[in-house]
């Protein structure tokens, strides 16, 4: 008999596997490895044409998607840590490594490509720490808010650390 998998259990990744999606200019899904469906618990035909945000976890402050946003649909790469959530409400915690793809004709931008491993338990001790009070700003006060607070704890890391580079700085030195 499978036991039922408790909601709000963490999915321990393979640190030798990658997740791999791609998705047009738009965030719709238009590739997934194996290992994506294998982590999400959804299948192929699930995730192909829906938005990315189809494995985006409560827990996530909406600014950090808009600072992603804003760095890749400049065409600049950006990595960050993510919390995602499966499709039976298990979660997985990944460093992502995002990526635009481009035309090679026109140079505009087509798409996006992410690979997404596994992080140390600091690692996410630390950002899971960071997302919340995130999260709390975020909920009393808007995006703006959390926006300024991010700033403001990033200008207190250092003077030259930008969101763009802080997940690569805490992923290296955690």
């Amino acid at each position: 008999m499978i036991k039922p998998t408790p909601i709000d259990e963490e999915i321990i990744l393979d640190p030798k596997r990658y997740i791999v999606s791609e998705t047009d200019e738009k965030g719709k899904i238009t590739y997934c490895n194996d290992y994506f469906m294998e982590v999400s618990g959804y299948s192929r035909e699930e995730l192909i044409g829906k938005p990315h945000s189809i494995v985006r976890h409560p827990d996530m402050p909406k600014v950090v998607f808009k600072l992603l946003w804003e760095t890749i649909s400049q065409g600049k790469n950006i990595n960050a840590v993510v919390k995602n959530l499966a499709k039976d409400g298990r979660y997985y915690w990944i460093f992502t490594e995002f990526e635009s793809r481009r035309d090679t004709d026109t140079g505009e931008i087509i798409g996006y490509h992410a690979s997404r491993k596994t992080i140390s338990k600091y690692v996410i001790e630390v950002i899971a720490d960071l997302y919340s009070e995130l999260l709390k700003v975020e909920k009393s006060s808007g995006v703006e808010a959390s926006e300024k607070y991010l700033n403001a704890f990033l200008k207190e890391e250092g003077d030259d650390i930008e969101f763009a580079n802080i997940m690569e700085e805490i992923h290296r030195f955690y």
